[in-house]
């Protein structure tokens, strides 16, 4: 079984706790029909959703999952 929608969930949350990320900007960002936290994480960055310290912090916290 895939722990990927957890994995989702989990990553949302930490969006949304951690960062602060509006729930609209996170919306935005899953538009594009992305599930893959990696590339959903490039997405909100491309946007301008995230800075790039933040997208750092992203990439530690996806090492850990």
């Amino acid at each position: 079984m895939s722990r990927q929608p957890e994995i989702l969930n989990q990553f949302i949350r930490f969006l949304q706790s951690d960062l602060a990320i509006p729930k609209d900007c996170i919306a935005i960002a899953r538009r594009s029909g992305e599930q893959d936290p990696n590339r959903l994480s490039l997405i909100l960055w491309q946007y301008g959703l995230i800075t790039l310290q933040q997208l750092d912090r992203v990439f530690d916290w996806l090492e850990t999952v």
